[in-house]
Parts: structure tokens; C-alpha cells; sequence
């Protein structure tokens, strides 16, 4: 008797229904806690594979770099106690689970002595790092700080602008520009043609004149400039780094999903019956780990044991549901594999897309929460996840 016969083909059916149940039981019975530590460890694996990028800041005690610091970075890097010495004038800057270290110099004054010394061991520790065999202790960038209140640079800091362009990307911030003067500043400081990067004038953070309120300002900018600067190695480190923009943060994530949502599609167009399953969970883990460590964002695990809870039963059921057609037809000869796969392939890619995309929204929810200061509500995470999760499903 044929394999195209209706007794055959209902053995199949049969066959693909148990299958199928055996499947949905395993979904539902999933180990969500082996999944959490995938994605943490992963998550930890990812940050640890990061090139940390150096930014170096020069600039006279009080131009305001530790607020600068403070406002561009998470994590408060510029809090008395972090960082280390490299030279009297000039310390190293680093936290655990950050992938930047920022050298800052200080007692850079109107003293002439004061200022050679210190441009003397600064040129010096360049050199040193330029040299090493390390590539992850390059420089990147210098943020040249002057303050735009003072309205006016000096002719050894311009000499030394010029000699620092030489052997690194240098970009002119002019802090604390609050009045027009600081226009005027950026005007005189582009007239001497310097072999800059950019000139960004900056309100690091919000203050009031009277009745006036003035709102930070520039530092957007200054992280755009400045990730143009960087080498492509070490973008995604500064991006990781930096809180003032988080929609950036969601366009790199949407740009590196794109690379999992066509894997998956791929490994669902198999002629294998019911394999797709178990082979797409690590590709889906290392996606959740990719975008975590992009956002930068402390994920405790209870918050994170939520987000994986909400996830399983939307997927499980949007994945089982629409398998059960394509593994069918699977079995079908001729066209049967074709076609099959081209539905199971869809499905793979539409659950990938919608973690993709309503994960992305959670992050930035989260990360929003917590260079804010305030405390991310696991339960009204695990809501918004699913929330976003069934709508992305659904517009496909």
C-alpha cells in the first residue's frame, strides 16, 4: 500500500499528534531555572568578551569633569574611592561589570611649573600605552574639557591639543555652557582650525538661576561624536557604558537581532521532523545575553526569573501550534518538506522577532528605571514583557 494512502497518512497524523503533546508537556514542564542560568552566565560571558574603551579627560580642577563623569556613565564612576593612581597627576578610573576605563587628570593649573609637569607625565603614560603590546589599553579618545564660562583658552592648552591630536581622536567639551559667551567660545576655538574631532558645548546637569530652570544639555551629542571616533571594537563597549541614550542603545540591539532572527529561520526550514525545538533555545538564550549586555543594565535574577516565566507559555503555544502544521506536511513526500519548512522556518523566525523586539522594550523600561534611580517592579516587568511578547506575535 502507497505512503500517500488515507490509512498511512493517518498513522502520521497520529504519530505527529502524540508528538506534538509529548512537545506541548515539555514546554510546560520546561526547566525555567536551567534557562535563567543560561541566559545569566551568558550574559556574564558576553560582558567579559567586551574590549574595555579608554577615554582619557584633561582639563583644569574644577571644569567639571567628575559631573561630566557621572551624567554620561552609569554607575557613578567619578564617586570618591574609585579609581587608582597611574602618576601623581593622573588616575585610572574602573568598575567591575563596566567595560570602560576613563583616565583623569587633575592639578592641571595656571601654575606654568604645575602645568609641564603635568603635561610631561601625561605625554609620557600616552606614549607608554601607545607601545604596549596590549591593544586593550589603547586610548580611544580625549575629551579636552574647558569651561565656556571662562571664555577663553590658553596657548599652551592649544599647543597641547595640537600635539595630542597627533596620536589620538581629540574632541573640545566646553562644560558648564549655560550663557550665549559659550557659543562664542566654540566660534574661537573653530577658527584655529585644530585637527579636532568635534567641539560639543555641555550642560552635564540641570541647575536653576533664580527662577530660570536650565536643563542638561549636549551630552547626547557628545556620546554620538564620540562612538563615531571609536573604533568599531569598542563601539558596542561605549555603548554598554553610556545612560544618556537609550534609544541608541535599541537601535544597536534591533541591528544585532536581525543576525538571530535569520539563524533562526534557517534552523526551522530542516526536513527533520521536530527538531527545530531543542536547537533553538540556545540561539534565543544568547540573543536575551546579546541585548542585556548592550543595555548595560543590572539584571538581578529574580527580575530576570520573571521575564522567563512570562515568556514560556506565549511562545510554547505560538511554537507547538504552528509545528504541528508544518511537521505534518513534513511527512507529506515531494512538497510536503518544502513547504513545511517554509512555515516551521516562519514560525522559528516570528518567536525570535517577538523576543527580539518586546525584550528590547523591557530593557529600555528597565534601563530607564535604573539611571533614574528608580526601583524596576519585577511583577509590572513580567506583565510588560508578556504584553509586548503577545503583541509582536500577533502583527505576524
Amino acid at each position: 500500500m502507497g505512503s500517500n494512502c488515507p490509512t498511512t497518512l493517518l498513522r502520521n497524523v497520529v504519530f505527529c499528534y502524540n508528538k506534538v503533546i509529548h512537545l506541548i508537556r515539555d514546554v510546560n514542564t520546561m526547566d525555567e531555572m536551567n534557562i535563567l542560568n543560561d541566559i545569566l552566565n551568558k550574559t556574564k560571558e558576553e560582558l567579559e568578551k567586551m574590549i574595555p574603551v579608554n577615554v582619557m579627560l584633561i582639563g583644569k580642577t574644577g571644569v567639571g569633569k567628575s559631573t561630566l563623569i557621572n551624567n554620561i556613565f552609569r554607575e557613578k564612576l567619578a564617586e570618591t574611592g574609585i579609581g587608582k593612581p597611574v602618576t601623581k597627576h593622573l588616575r585610572k578610573i574602573s568598575k567591575e561589570g563596566v567595560p570602560i576605563n576613563i583616565y583623569d587628570t587633575k592639578g592641571l593649573e595656571l601654575n606654568e611649573e604645575i602645568q609641564h609637569e603635568v603635561r610631561r607625565e601625561i605625554d609620557d603614560e600616552i606614549n607608554r600605552i601607545n607601545n604596549s603590546i596590549n591593544d586593550k589599553d589603547l586610548l580611544h579618545v580625549v575629551w579636552y574639557c574647558i569651561n565656556a564660562q571662562s571664555n577663553r583658552i590658553e596657548e599652551y592648552e592649544i599647543n597641547w591639543i595640537k600635539d595630542l591630536a597627533e596620536k589620538i581622536p581629540v574632541i573640545v567639551v566646553l562644560t558648564q555652557s549655560v550663557f550665549d559667551n559659550s557659543k562664542e567660545m566654540e566660534k574661537k576655538i573653530d577658527d584655529l582650525n585644530l585637527d579636532i574631532r568635534g567641539i560639543q558645548r555641555i550642560i552635564a546637569e540641570p541647575f536653576t538661576i533664580g527662577d530660570i530652570s536650565i536643563e542638561r544639555s549636549g551630552l547626547r551629542s557628545l556620546m554620538e561624536i564620540t562612538y563615531q571616533v571609536l573604533p568599531e571594537g569598542v563601539r558596542r563597549s561605549f555603548n554598554n557604558a553610556q545612560k544618556v541614550d537609550i534609544e541608541h542603545k535599541a537601535k544597536e540591539a534591533r541591528k544585532w537581532a536581525l543576525g538571530y532572527i535569520t539563524t533562526t529561520f534557517g534552523i526551522g526550514f530542516t526536513p527533520i521532523p521536530f527538531s527545530d525545538a531543542a536547537v533553538l533555545a540556545p540561539i534565543q538564550v544568547g540573543m536575551i545575553a546579546h541585548i542585556t549586555t548592550i543595555f548595560g543594565v543590572k539584571i538581578e535574577r529574580a527580575l530576570m526569573t520573571s521575564i522567563v516565566s512570562s515568556i514560556g507559555g506565549i511562545t510554547g503555544a505560538t511554537f507547538l501550534g504552528r509545528t504541528l502544521v508544518s511537521n505534518l506536511l513534513k511527512f507529506i513526500p515531494g512538497a510536503g518538506t518544502v513547504v513545511g519548512g517554509l512555515i516551521s522556518g516562519s514560525t522559528a523566525s516570528i518567536i525570535t522577532t517577538g523576543l527580539a523586539f518586546s525584550y528590547i522594550e523591557v530593557m529600555k523600561a528597565v534601563a530607564k528605571n535604573e539611571y533614574e534611580g528608580r526601583r524596576t517592579d519585577n511583577e509590572e516587568i513580567a506583565k510588560m514583557m508578556k504584553s509586548e511578547l503577545e503583541k509582536q506575535i500577533k502583527k505576524k
